[in-house]
């Protein structure tokens, strides 16, 4: 007997991509109410001007130069993207991705300027400090039955006040920022390998970008290709039956989130080692890359390559919302506008679950009849 053939829409990827459209759609309908309400003659131009970002600007050149920046910026959240997937594919929510991005921030600046150390190293440290924190969260869930989620959270303010203790010893003398890669360390900047001519000479421009890839890449083989994937979702599944048949779940827990708060430290560092942002030693809120990277892994419908996708969309709507006109709308529009968007998408599995579920019912009914 011939097994059943799938419609279109049955198709799993499709029904990603279906899903993750209706919740950007969601999103743009109530910003654009949100900016009727503001103020309505000016609200059609205000969402254009968020969705067209780098294409505001009518030359080339330039356009092609703020796309690099754009880029730039997507590398770091396709990274913590990837953090928050890798753990949740395991059944951990690693919603501490923010305080692992902070710390690697963090060492990987304090490594490059304080002590004069290459791009490589900084890498490195920033992701083997990450890692631990990471593994400090999973060591608790696995050993003392520590909700993931309250510990994470927890961890995000030690680490981002600790992170600003740790810079002070190398920031501005009459700023609260960092002193600057370029001219303080040049050595500690990413190499571009000549991708800065692709973007108009943007200097930002480096490595990060192609490695994010890569990472994305990375994960996808290792989750879905390997015997170590294959263990770290089942015990995720059901951890009992994992420990029935032998793996060791406990072990399996804490080092996927090594891996997870690696990766979101390793985003960290491709940020602020391109020298496109300094770090502000006064900050007081968790960045919020590691919070984003959870709306772009639903977004991306949990999968890496998906994640690609996701990753730069949200980046471009963030990006885009600073070229509102700021005479006619407050200066925290933009970031509402794009939190609209951007929030819209946690519902992706929601609106797959009814796509399923409507599917079948119809199929059923088709079926009596």
């Amino acid at each position: 007997m011939k097994p059943e053939k799938k419609s279109f829409i049955e198709n799993p990827g499709v029904q990603s991509v279906l899903a993750s459209l209706i919740c950007i759609l969601i999103g743009l309908v109530i910003g654009y109410i949100v900016l009727l309400l503001i103020n309505p003659a000016g609200a059609g131009r205000a969402l254009l001007s968020i969705l067209k970002n780098f294409l505001y600007f009518p030359r080339p050149q330039v356009a092609l130069e703020y796309f690099g920046s754009t880029l730039v910026k997507t590398a770091p959240l396709l990274m913590c993207t990837l953090s928050v997937l890798f753990a949740y594919k395991v059944g951990l929510f690693n919603i501490g991705a923010a305080g692992q991005y902070a710390v690697g921030a963090g060492l990987s600046l304090y490594f490059a300027i304080g002590f004069k150390m290459p791009w490589f190293v900084c890498l490195i440290v920033a992701m083997i400090g990450a890692g631990i924190i990471g593994g400090f969260i999973g060591f608790l869930k696995a050993y003392l039955n520590v909700n993931e989620v309250i510990a994470g959270i927890m961890l995000n303010w030690i680490s981002l006040y600790s992170v600003n203790m740790l810079l002070t010893g190398v920031k501005e003398s009459s700023t609260t920022y960092t002193l600057a890669l370029r001219t303080n360390a040049p050595g500690g900047l990413l190499p571009s390998a000549g991708l800065q001519n692709l973007f108009s000479g943007n200097k930002y421009v480096t490595i990060a970008i192609p490695l994010a890839i890569l990472t994305a890449v990375i994960v996808w083989v290792v989750m879905d290709k390997t015997a170590l994937g294959y263990e770290l979702k089942a015990t995720g599944l059901n951890i009992h039956a994992a420990k029935y048949a032998g793996m060791k779940e406990k072990q399996n827990m804490i080092l996927t989130m090594v891996i997870s708060g690696a990766i979101a430290g390793l985003g960290a560092a491709f940020l602020y080692l391109s020298g496109i942002e300094q770090w502000s030693c006064a900050q007081t809120s968790v960045p919020a890359m590691g919070f984003n990277g959870i709306a772009a892994a639903f977004l991306g419908g949990l999968h890496p390559i998906g994640c690609i996708f996701s990753a730069f969309f949200i980046q471009h709507i963030t990006s885009g919302g600073s070229y509102v006109d700021k005479m006619v709308y407050s200066s925290q529009i933009s970031d509402l506008i794009s939190a609209i968007i951007i929030y819209s998408c946690g519902f992706v599995l929601f609106f797959k679950h009814s796509m399923r579920k409507g599917i079948a019912k119809a199929k059923k009914g088709g079926s009596k009849s």
